[in-house]
């Protein structure tokens, strides 16, 4: 018969006093992280009984940089954290969500510096910049970083959690050239911030899929609205002007509700209207059949993909394999 792991097996594997291992193993506290990690890491491992339900004693600050909730998707990252709470009181972190503004770099990489002396890690959803990416470097110095549902080159991250927005952009083209049928047409794609590496990556998708399968098919503009949902519905309203043979919108950001109202004031109901994200409105205009499609890449996996990451990192959680990117669902009138 196997002989059992004792605390004095884990002390030796993680090459700590049997002391240190008691005090993590009992929640006392006054063991620095890296210690705490490698004891929880090897109790886990050598499968001691005690460390399953075990809770950390050091309570982890977090800080989530995310938009405002002007922004519906941004919003809906909001609810999932706060529905999360269980999870993180069990994992005992305490998250802080900290609101950026679109656009403001400098201001953004200032509020993670900031971060750096008050918090234990970091999760971020926000454009991609060298300031920021600097800024992130920083920060990773002490503590992991997580880039949420759009990911920012050389930022020192443990990780990225989200979609592969390159394979949502195929998707909605995809759906557009499928919608609009052999007749085809010109496609205006709508954009938060290009400057966000996600909303990049969407645009490469849809134009390469339109080309390789859909050749009637023609992205004819990319335009940003800068997270101004007013602007959304203004850019629509303009492009009808001048484009004529305009036959789908793929909206990735704010304003949809300003974007059927323009479709609707121009008496263009027969405009393919492609969006992501399902947001209540948005489900009303899927139902009342505005919205041909809504692209959703489940917010709630990706929070909680981000918070996984950040337990293995700390050894708070079983050793898996990195979260994969969250699976985007598809909705229409039929699964509305």
């Amino acid at each position: 018969m196997a002989r059992k792991t004792t605390a004095r097996d884990v002390a030796e594997a993680a090459g700590v006093s049997p002391a240190t291992v008691d005090r993590v193993l009992n929640g006392r506290g006054g063991v620095s992280p890296d210690k705490e990690k490698r004891v929880l890491d090897w109790a886990r491992r050598l499968k001691l009984d005690r460390a399953l339900a075990i809770r950390a004693a050091r309570t982890l600050r977090v800080a989530v940089l995310i938009q405002p909730p002007a922004n519906p998707f941004h919003a809906r990252l909001k609810e999932e954290f706060a529905r999360a709470q269980p999870l993180l009181d069990a994992l005992n972190m305490q998250v802080r969500i900290i609101h950026i503004t679109p656009r403001a770099p400098g201001e953004t990489a200032e509020k993670i510096l900031n971060a750096i002396g008050t918090h234990d890690a970091l999760i971020l959803s926000t454009e991609e910049n060298a300031g920021i990416a600097a800024a992130c470097r920083a920060f990773a110095a002490k503590g992991p970083v997580v880039t949420l549902a759009t990911d920012i080159a050389d930022a020192g991250r443990t990780g990225y959690v989200g979609p592969d927005n390159r394979r949502a952009g195929r998707v909605a083209g995809d759906l557009m050239g499928r919608f609009l049928g052999p007749e085809g047409g010109e496609v205006l794609m709508i954009a938060g911030i290009l400057a966000m590496r996600g909303q990049v990556e969407r645009a490469e998708g849809l134009r390469a899929v339109l080309a390789e399968r859909y050749p009637a098919c023609t992205l004819a503009e990319v335009v940003e609205t800068f997270e101004d949902s007013g602007r959304a519905g203004l850019l629509v309203k303009e492009t009808l002007k001048h484009r004529r043979g305009l036959r789908g919108i793929y909206h990735c950001t704010a304003g949809t509700r300003e974007v059927a109202a323009a479709l609707k004031a121009a008496g263009r109901g027969d405009v393919v209207l492609i969006v992501h994200e399902l947001t209540e409105h948005r489900r009303d205009l899927l139902k009342k059949g505005v919205i041909a499609a809504v692209i959703d890449q489940n917010p709630e996996a990706e929070v909680r993909g981000a918070i996984d990451l950040l337990a293995q990192a700390f050894g708070r959680g079983e050793a898996a394999p990195r979260p994969a990117p969250p699976m985007i669902q598809i909705y229409t009138i039929e699964n509305s």
